[in-house]
């Protein structure tokens, strides 16, 4: 017996779901008579006849139905391979918000272009919830906070001190350590960026609450109105790690609650070597 070709089985499932020669022939983009040729050579390869062609609406034989199930998991298994060496070749896309990974970004970064060298790492900021893993625009991300879609799963790698963003010519902005009922004392209003920030109203007693608010769109603004003075902000320690801004002065909050770092991902994962970064990440930030 010849051996049977993919376009034999790629045939014989368009017939099966098409249910006419001509609507088959029309999904695989071949002329009929080709079609039908090519279903009488798989016939003539497996030796027993697989459609039943007896009205026009063709069906298959029991032994047809038999080697639809099969093709179908030999294709199947073949998209699935063709996919993964295709992302394979394509870099892992790395989300993030305003930090990545504060001081273990390059240590991380060097360490998989060592260990993946056919696999590029790319560092893309998205100023969304999910850091782009919701549209598809990142593979995996680091977020600062926990996004409510179902599609994404985190985990805690770990936390954080809080660090007061000031204006440099803020009384404040020279001290070692500042309170929290402090930076609300000053009259200026808190600035946050509402999907992706960690900073809330909420951390302060109702008493100590700021007065007003500013929000802006991503950690550029909010460096920028803060630079200014027009606001200051309260911020993880990744983020000073991660943005100098020559108008700006990182100052620790000592009686602040620490900032969770979180891993995010795909249920489904979009890249072939996403379980070998998570552990990637893992390992950095562990040691």
């Amino acid at each position: 017996m010849d051996d049977v070709e993919l376009r034999h089985l790629r045939a014989l499932d368009a017939v099966a779901e098409a249910g006419t020669v001509t609507a088959a022939a029309a999904r695989l983009h071949m002329t009929q008579p080709a079609l039908s040729r090519t279903l009488a050579q798989l016939e003539a390869r497996v030796g027993v006849r697989l459609v039943d062609r007896s009205s026009r609406h063709l069906a298959l034989t029991p032994a047809g139905t038999t080697l639809l199930g099969h093709g179908r998991a030999i294709l199947a298994h073949l998209d699935a391979a063709l996919a993964d060496t295709r992302a394979v070749s394509r870099p892992l896309r790395l989300g993030y918000t305003c930090a990545v990974l504060g001081r273990q970004t390059v240590p991380l970064l060097r360490s998989w272009r060592r260990t993946h060298p056919h696999t590029p790492l790319v560092v893309v900021r998205q100023d969304n919830s999910t850091a782009g893993l919701a549209t598809g625009d990142t593979d995996v991300a680091v977020l600062r906070t926990v996004p409510a879609d179902p599609r994404i799963r985190t985990e805690a790698l770990y936390t954080e001190d809080r660090v007061a963003a000031l204006p440099d010519d803020h009384p404040l902005a020279d001290r070692d350590g500042v309170l929290m009922a402090e930076l609300t004392a000053g009259g200026l209003p808190l600035a946050l960026w509402p999907d992706t920030g960690t900073a809330s109203p909420d951390l302060w007693p109702p008493e100590r609450r700021p007065d007003r608010t500013v929000e802006v769109g991503n950690v550029d603004e909010w460096l920028n109105l803060i630079a200014g003075g027009g606001a200051f902000g309260l911020g993880a320690a990744g983020t000073a790690e991660s943005h100098g801004h020559p108008g700006v002065r990182f100052v620790p909050v000592v009686d602040a609650p620490a900032a969770t770092v979180h891993l995010a991902r795909p249920a489904h994962p979009t890249h072939p070597r996403t379980e070998e970064f998570l552990a990637a990440v893992r390992e950095v930030v562990s040691a």
